[in-house]
């Protein structure tokens, strides 16, 4: 189980970041009666066999990470949706892409707690993959931040001082568009 919210999408933001595709879009909505996110990749995709089978947590692919014998991303996300009340939903479509979705209510006491959205941001941002990042935030708070834009601007972003700065950044964007 995760810890947190983030920690959730972090997991599923990864499985995007490393699916051989070149974009990763994140849309993260927030407000008073929920969180909903998904999370879309152009990159190899799903058959729907492979689909189910990544539901599964006693399968995995084997080739991402060789010696273990389970994958649980999906998994986590479909119990925690489940346990809190919430929705879920994995569409994907072998060679084009995976589009993964859930919402969380929260007014649900099982609901896990948001967590830290910036940081979870900044290291999508740079993990190493997708040439495209783009990062939508919506409800509460309204920015969309591009990964292209911020590498011009930083640089690759392989110093402290950069990633410190694009930390600040994201925390700056969360403060002024807060309620």
């Amino acid at each position: 189980m995760h810890w947190t919210l983030s920690d959730l999408i972090a997991d599923i933001s990864q499985n995007a970041c490393e699916s051989g595709g070149t974009a990763v879009e994140l849309l993260v909505d927030e407000n008073e009666s929920g969180l909903h996110f998904s999370v879309k990749d152009n990159g190899s995709g799903m058959s729907e066999a492979a689909v189910k089978q990544a539901l599964d947590p006693f399968v995995t692919d084997r080739v991402k990470h060789p010696h273990r014998r389970i994958g649980l991303g999906l998994p986590f996300l479909v119990q925690t949706a489940e346990q809190s009340g919430g929705r879920w939903q994995v569409d994907s479509k072998l060679g084009v892409g995976t589009e993964v979705s859930a919402y969380f209510d929260s007014g649900n006491i099982d609901r896990p707690p948001v967590g830290d959205l910036p940081g979870m941001f900044r290291t999508l941002l740079f993990f190493p993959g997708p040439s495209e990042v783009l990062i939508t935030r919506s409800g509460k708070r309204q920015y969309t931040i591009r990964k292209t834009e911020l590498m011009a601007i930083l640089g690759d972003c392989e110093d402290s001082q950069s990633l410190i700065l694009a930390g600040q950044y994201i925390r700056s964007l969360e403060e002024v568009n807060s309620e």
